[in-house]
């Protein structure tokens, strides 16, 4: 189901409105925001520069480190008396973006969390179960106000007490859930423990974020829930959940609203733009923000863009679910490993839980990598032998997949650290 019509604009008339759109951005931000007059006169580039889309490469990045060196309000392209709601990220690695929003801003990101919605087959009748966290993270007052745009009733439960949930689910007839995959699976294991029959749930459709999951963790979720699982990404600094989703018809790719959000896939080394297909870091312009318009913000999240159309009649190009983050990325004695290459890995094999933790240490001058997987109870009640063949495949499979050798230890079900909101899969002890 089309939420409006501009999901369907054709290309040439997208490009009219980004165009025009990215040109009266750029002036906003020169006029209004200090610290891009300075990144614009140094570039030597002004916004009457821009005419065509693909002039926005004549811009400069906006990274991370911009909005710290900026804090807390320094970005904003309007005054605090226009401003209704500030969202911040945790601030674990230094201080924490701000990103603030007018009035307009909440009603065009609610429409967009609408849009993602109603993509992924939600309608009015349905009962949204949102797990995902309230307060300074955008995740769950994202879905939230997306779910009463659209019509929807929305269950606001946020992360924690996750027995209670179970029984919510089970009282309220939840039929849509909205969290991170990673609790997802947390749920599901729960309610096992709780000997409560998932099937016997309404559930029907969940909509995971907020970090990277493979393909194989799609059909654990699906198995376990018994619903659709579908990918929605965003990112605070560019508005929050509802910058791309997947749609119910294909669930292959993430329709991005280029209507309000110019996509750029770029070589992360290079710098320079690649073409659709090729895989490389997402760089996103915001087109119709007004508190906090970002130009060519380097998300560090890696991804391909996919131009052929989609079979549900959407006009957007899709991006492909995040493989892993430039900053993410491990590696070890030289090889280039992501965590999403380990799961795809992992959940591929039968007896293996959806838990696990990577541990990466050094040993003199080496890298050695340690893996940490939950088993099934059967499995780990099962003869020694077993376990060891299984840890034996394990270790064959993952030098075949990524070209290093890893340290697999199996260990008891439900030993592995759950998380209710981004799961936390890596242990760097070499950076300690």
């Amino acid at each position: 189901m089309i939420w409006n019509r501009e999901e369907t604009l054709p290309r040439k008339d997208l490009k009219e409105l980004q165009l025009e759109r990215l040109k009266a951005v750029a002036q906003r931000v020169y006029d209004r925001v200090p610290f891009y007059k300075t990144q614009f006169d140094q570039a030597k580039v002004k916004p009457s520069d821009l005419k065509d889309v693909s002039d926005v490469r004549l811009l400069p990045f906006t990274i991370k480190d911009h909005l710290r060196q900026n804090y807390p309000f320094g970005m904003f392209a309007t005054p605090m008396t226009e401003v209704v709601r500030v969202h911040a990220s945790s601030g674990t690695t230094g201080k924490p973006t701000v990103v603030g929003y007018t009035k307009k801003d909440i009603e065009m990101w609610s429409d967009l969390m609408a849009r993602a919605l109603v993509g992924a087959g939600v309608h009015e009748g349905d009962i949204i179960h949102n797990a995902y966290g309230y307060g300074l993270f955008t995740g769950g007052l994202g879905f939230h106000y997306g779910a009463e745009r659209m019509g929807a009733t929305v269950i606001p439960i946020s992360g924690g007490q996750t027995q209670r949930q179970i029984l919510i689910m089970q009282d309220f007839g939840s039929t849509v859930l909205c969290c991170t995959p990673s609790y997802a699976l947390n749920l599901a294991d729960t309610a096992k423990q709780q000997g409560v029959d998932i099937k016997s749930l309404k559930l029907r459709v969940g909509i995971f974020g907020a970090e990277p999951w493979s393909e194989a963790m799609r059909t654990e979720i699906e198995k376990q829930l018994n619903i659709k699982a579908l990918d929605i990404y965003g990112l605070s600094e560019v508005i929050g959940p509802g910058v791309s989703c997947e749609c119910l018809e294909a669930q292959h790719g993430l329709h991005v609203y280029e209507d309000h959000f110019l996509v750029e896939v770029i070589n992360p080394k290079t710098l320079e733009p690649v073409p659709p297909g090729e895989l490389g870091e997402l760089v996103f312009t915001s087109l119709t923000k007004e508190a906090f318009p970002l130009i060519r913000y380097r998300t560090r999240d890696l991804s391909r863009l996919i131009a052929e159309p989609c079979a549900c009649g959407r006009t957007f190009y899709r991006m492909e679910r995040i493989t892993g983050r430039t900053d993410d990325m491990l590696i070890i004695r030289g090889v280039n490993v992501f965590p999403s290459q380990i799961e795809h890995v992992l959940l591929k094999i039968e007896g293996l839980e959806p838990h696990y933790q990577i541990v990466v240490d050094r040993k003199g001058t080496l890298d050695e990598l340690e893996i940490q997987v939950e088993v099934s109870d059967k499995i780990f009640s099962d003869e020694m032998k077993k376990m060891d063949q299984l840890k034996k495949k394990l270790e064959r499979d993952l030098k075949d997949f990524l070209g290093v050798n890893a340290k697999i230890t199996l260990v008891e079900p439900r030993t592995i650290k759950r998380f209710e909101g981004k799961a936390q899969r890596v242990i760097d002890k070499r950076k300690l």
